[in-house]
């Protein structure tokens, strides 16, 4: 199995806060990789880090074996142009706490403008394949609407289909279902289930266990910027190892 995303001794500061203290962990293709820990522990920030929204003060990150951000050069990096970056986010689908969907434009509008305007796709094969990812994500009937006529589960399914809408080869989800009120959290998440059937590799940053033991291939506990724990979902949130991790989790599950 190929890598998709690999971190080396990435460290990330904001200031005098180190967020981030040499975080080392790999995504294998086609994994859904997990991970959980306290607020502020530095999940958000990582994954940010790896379609370059944060710059990363020292260490490497590659996505699909190609550096991220910048290039080596006899040993020393140097930032890629604004250019160079948006090209390798355009593999990168995000999906962030809040949806962020233009709400002048309609779900179908929301879910065609990235092809259309970045990948210089023609509007109607647009319109088509976000009709289909609409469809696949249970919204085939919403696509007039306008985003203050949806839901939040809605809201966020119409978003998870923007991101899919560019084909990414990695899906990054920033505690996708933490704004969502509880009976809205199962429509979000078994639209993620049926990507990660489907062979999708997903980075997932949540505070659903339930969903890292069923889908998760691997997780990781972060807390105070470092990797604490990592291992098999059902094995790290069953018997965990580190008392950090045990004393997280008892008051999460």
């Amino acid at each position: 199995m190929s890598t998709m995303v690999k971190a080396e001794a990435v460290h990330k500061s904001f200031g005098p806060v180190h967020v981030l203290q040499g975080i080392d962990l790999e995504v294998r293709t086609g994994e859904v990789f997990c991970v959980v820990g306290p607020s502020g522990s530095g999940k958000s920030t990582f994954l940010r880090c790896i379609n370059h929204l944060e710059k990363i003060n020292a260490g490497r990150l590659y996505v699909d074996g190609t550096l991220v951000g910048y290039r080596e050069k006899g040993g020393k990096l140097y930032e890629l142009r604004d250019r160079e970056v948006a090209a390798q986010r355009r593999d990168i689908g995000m999906v962030f706490q809040r949806f962020n969907l233009f709400p002048h434009m309609t779900a179908v509008e929301n879910v065609m403008e990235a092809p259309v305007q970045v990948k210089r796709v023609p509007r109607a094969e647009a319109r088509k394949r976000a009709e289909d990812l609409l469809d696949r994500v249970g919204l085939a009937d919403k696509r007039e609407s306008y985003p203050a006529q949806l839901s939040g589960g809605q809201q966020q399914r119409v978003a998870i289909a923007r991101a899919l809408a560019m084909d990414p080869k990695l899906m990054l989800f920033d505690e996708p279902t933490s704004a969502l009120d509880p009976e809205l959290v199962g429509e979000v998440l078994d639209v993620m289930k049926a990507l990660a059937r489907d062979g999708m590799t997903m980075v997932v940053v949540t505070h659903e266990m339930g969903f890292a033991r069923e889908v998760g291939d691997s997780l990781v506990f972060m807390d105070g910027g470092v990797v604490v724990e990592s291992g098999d979902p059902r094995e790290v949130l069953s018997n965990p190892r580190h008392e950090r991790t045990k004393s997280f989790l008892s008051k999460v599950l």
